[in-house]
């Protein structure tokens, strides 16, 4: 362990995260000081330079989900301020939120990912832009905030109805991409590790943001019960997309796989950067069954980060 430190845990902000980075930032917290480290709690706003110049901490640790403190923005903020702060760098956090420059990046490299295409909403009233069943998502969102899944027997129209629920309404263009039939995984990276693959199984519709930080909304297997050479597979494209994209400390990689088609239905749909700390959390999960305990896992960030 590294002498104790003075640690500022940068949590809150006004993304559409806020509450889960605020349950993230509150244990990571907990975590620091019972490792005897000196915290600071900092609920992000406009002012959070000044606030930041006046704690002077060794190191941020960065709880922030969503823009701005997913982006890159924030990150450059302490870039410039020289603190140094846990987490991915600014490169990497641009590229990383943005789900197009993602796949930019990765599927030259040969990682799986479904194709797509950058859609204005308003054009979404007139014709599908691809044929049923698809995904609508916003570029740069996390936590499948804005995710709709626009199926031939769903109840959105067809076409999609103006006055119908759904991103359309928040966003002025959306990513829409085949959707893939099957289970959702996940992989988290840790350093130079990936720590296992987890399978999650809505109690109802798909892996939304409700059904993410809503207890028994989502079962979590962990280890999933899926062949060897698959979970194999997932940990190969998480820990090669984690060094593409060249992140730090710790990543996320979410999955669908089509097990009626083996290897060749397995996709990667998303790098999350800034993966949530919660009790309800997959990388906490899968760091607990490698034997890691939840204030071990926030030290190894730290030490990740220095």
């Amino acid at each position: 362990m590294t002498k104790p430190l003075n640690i500022a845990v940068l949590m809150g902000g006004w993304s559409a995260e806020r509450e889960v980075s605020l349950m993230s930032g509150r244990d990571i917290a907990d975590a620091l000081e019972s490792l005897g480290h000196t915290v600071s709690r900092v609920d992000m706003d406009r002012n959070v330079a000044v606030v930041l110049d006046g704690i002077r901490p060794d190191l941020v640790f960065n709880a922030l989900h969503g823009t701005p403190g997913e982006d890159g923005s924030v990150q450059g903020m302490l870039d410039l301020m020289q603190i140094p702060y846990t987490h991915s760098g600014m490169a990497t956090s641009v590229v990383a939120i943005d789900k197009v420059l993602t796949k930019q990046v990765l599927m030259p490299h040969g990682i799986p990912m479904p194709g797509g295409l950058i859609v204005e909403s308003e054009g979404l009233y007139a014709a599908d832009p691809m044929p049923r069943p698809y995904v609508l998502k916003p570029v740069n969102e996390g936590s499948s905030v804005g995710v709709a899944i626009v199926t031939a027997e769903g109840n959105y129209g067809s076409p999609i109805g103006r006055d119908t629920e759904g991103p359309w309404r928040e966003f002025e263009s959306l990513l829409a991409e085949p959707f893939i039939r099957g289970r959702e995984l996940t992989t988290a990276v840790i350093g130079d590790e990936a720590l296992g693959v987890t399978e999650l199984v809505p109690k109802s519709g798909f892996y939304d943001y409700d059904a993410k930080y809503t207890d028994g909304m989502t079962e979590h297997i962990c280890p999933a019960d899926i062949p060897a050479d698959i979970a194999e597979r997932c940990m190969d494209i998480a820990l090669k997309a984690h060094r593409l994209l060249g992140c730090r400390g710790t990543s996320r990689s979410d999955y669908r796989w089509d097990d009626s088609k083996g290897a060749a239905g397995l996709f990667l749909l998303e790098v999350n950067t800034q993966p949530g700390m919660t009790p309800l959390s997959l990388v906490p999960e899968q760091a607990k069954h490698k034997g890691m305990s939840y204030a071990e896992l926030v030290q190894r960030i730290v030490e990740e980060a220095l």
